[in-house]
């Protein structure tokens, strides 16, 4: 049977802000403080790793959200001087025809850390309570079965010792809409935009309820539900970094003395000859040179530019030609 809705314990505790009518950015922690403290709370992450390594702990870190919420960015900062062979990063693809036939938690399973590792679910088996939910890619004895088995599902993961940590990325509509439309028009985040993307501003409200029921049945007392406020990408990623390591018991182990031995001296090995190498090419000899050519307003402005300096130097002659006739005319004039 399904259970009441009842008001999700995140709501009594977290401010959420409202959307604003405007496209304005929000205001964000200045540059040269941000980077300081993420510096610092990165350095602390390189010690819970190393905490990790040593005492055999499991940790399973979930980062969800709506659409362009910072989640990405959050586990890149996470992750940016880790051991990948520690932590590593796990964003799954559409399942395939024979994952479809499995039990829904089966592929996730295979992704789970063993001792001495950490990771990072980029998206995880909340697609089913989410977009799988909205967009009708499951049936409704599916998503009634996923609200149903993933209590037990996570508790499992709990009693067997693993660390879970759930984390949601919560972001106001328009400030969604605004980084939507940075991304469009940015080469090299455009592959972020996807259909499904685009079409969650039409389901906003429809992807609010689901998270509301979603945290109803799912936000335990073993694994809570963890709201990170991300109008903010900086104050999010530092916020949910400092939370991590808060929650973690790890502790600093001194890492083992390292003496770099004396390099002796040279041996009887010659290197072959360079020219038998077949070398990169090197494209630092060319820098300095702009070969992007201009976008937009710069393009057109270059283009007519160039039309009007091709066109003057075409009508040239035919104007140096009227201008010695006048010159002519006039002094034809003088001597009447």
């Amino acid at each position: 049977m399904r259970a009441r809705y009842a008001e999700p314990t995140y709501l009594r505790s977290v401010t959420v802000s409202k959307p604003s009518n405007t496209h304005a950015k929000p205001k964000r922690v200045p540059l040269p403080v941000y980077s300081a403290e993420l510096r610092n709370l990165q350095t602390e992450l390189v010690a819970m790793q190393e905490w990790v390594k040593e005492s055999g702990a499991r940790i399973v870190v979930i980062f969800e959200g709506r659409d362009a919420a910072g989640k990405g960015s959050a586990i890149k900062r996470v992750s940016e001087f880790l051991n990948p062979r520690v932590a590593r990063i796990v964003a799954l693809p559409v399942p395939t025809e024979r994952e479809r036939g499995q039990w829904y938690f089966q592929r996730y399973i295979e992704h789970l850390p063993s001792t001495g590792e950490i990771v990072l679910m980029d998206r995880s088996w909340y697609n089913r309570a989410g977009v799988e939910h909205v967009m009708g890619y499951c049936t409704p004895d599916e998503y009634r079965r996923f609200l149903h088995q993933a209590p037990l599902f996570e508790r499992m993961l709990v009693e067997d010792g693993i660390l879970l940590v759930k984390y949601w990325f919560s972001v106001s509509d328009t400030e969604q809409e605004r980084r939507f439309r940075s991304r469009l028009n940015d080469p090299m985040r455009r592959w972020k935009l996807s259909g499904t993307d685009l079409f969650s501003i039409t389901k906003w409200v429809d992807y609010s309820r689901a998270k509301d029921e979603m945290f109803v049945h799912t936000d335990l007392p073993e694994a809570p539900w963890w709201v990170v406020e991300s109008e903010d990408k900086r104050a999010a990623r530092l916020n949910m970094i400092s939370h991590l390591l808060s929650i973690v018991p790890y502790t600093h182990r001194e890492p083992p003395q390292v003496t770099i031995p004396t390099r002796p001296a040279g041996s009887e090995y010659e290197r072959p000859p360079r020219e038998l190498n077949r070398p990169v090419p090197d494209i630092t000899t060319t820098l300095g040179k702009p070969t992007v050519k201009p976008k937009g307003k710069a393009k057109i402005k270059k283009n007519a530019k160039k039309a009007t300096k091709a066109e003057a130097a075409k009508l040239a002659p035919e104007k140096a030609a009227q201008q010695a006739a006048q010159q002519a005319a006039a002094s034809a004039k003088l001597f009447v």
